[in-house]
């Protein structure tokens, strides 16, 4: 039967136990809270743990403190500093001390378990600075809400797309067959003068039909015009807060 990891979660916040409890037990790990520094160390000088858990801020002992105490008694026992205030001053006195990670709230689950598993792998823990992690998270919100966009505007055109091509594949088959048969008949005078007066029906015909066309498209052509630019200005402002 394999021993459980002992995991000292030192907060104030109850909730903030409570939470490491809830995602680390039945994964292998026991999780015992500390509300105060004293308490943590007192703890650590009669029970043997294999990670610690620090907020920063708290009342008495702050966590910087208490990492730096056991660095300095048991340097081989990994030390994670959690906290709401993260600076680059209490991020490099968290460092010199050897702590395995300095982690920002709120933490997620993933976040939680993730660090714990590295920790005591050995590996560095550090989080992603907010800084970092925010423009990453809106540039891939950004790029969903694109997606979302194309996938409305490709909805919505597909009926008229296939419509276009419905009404047009008969006009271009009979404009091949008239082109051929014209090229055909042109070696013929008779025939260039009956072409001649042909085509200006066909313009005079043509006409019309052009400028009907023309009228009955112009508010899609503007509705499109006016979706890509409006969702282009969107996607620039989304994706820059």
């Amino acid at each position: 039967m394999s021993t459980l990891k002992k995991i000292l979660v030192v907060d104030d916040d109850p909730v903030v136990g409570k939470s490491f409890d809830r995602v680390l037990s039945g994964k292998g790990y026991a999780v015992i809270t500390a509300s105060s520094g004293d308490e943590a160390l007192k703890k650590l000088r009669s029970e043997s743990y294999d990670l610690v858990f620090t907020d920063i801020k708290m009342p008495g002992m702050s966590g910087l403190e208490v990492a730096e105490r056991v660095k300095a008694s048991q340097p081989w026992l990994p030390v994670v500093i959690i906290t709401g205030f993260g600076t680059e001053a209490n991020e490099g006195r968290a460092e010199a001390a050897g702590v395995s990670g300095f982690l920002r709230k709120p933490l997620s689950p993933e976040m939680i378990e993730g660090t714990t598993e590295k920790a005591l792998l050995g590996h560095p823990a550090l989080a992603v600075p907010e800084a970092e992690a925010a423009p990453a998270a809106a540039e891939e919100a950004a790029h969903g809400f694109g997606r979302t966009l194309k996938n409305i505007a490709l909805f919505f055109a597909a009926p008229f797309v296939g419509l276009a091509y419905i009404l047009a594949f008969p006009v271009v088959g009979f404009g091949m067959a008239a082109w051929f048969g014209g090229k055909a008949l042109m070696k013929y005078p008779a025939a260039r003068k009956v072409a001649d007066v042909g085509r200006w029906v066909v313009m005079l015909v043509a006409a019309p039909l052009l400028g009907l066309a023309f009228v009955l498209l112009l508010p899609f052509i503007g509705a499109a015009m006016l979706a890509w630019f409006g969702g282009r200005a969107v996607l620039k402002r989304y994706g820059t807060e």
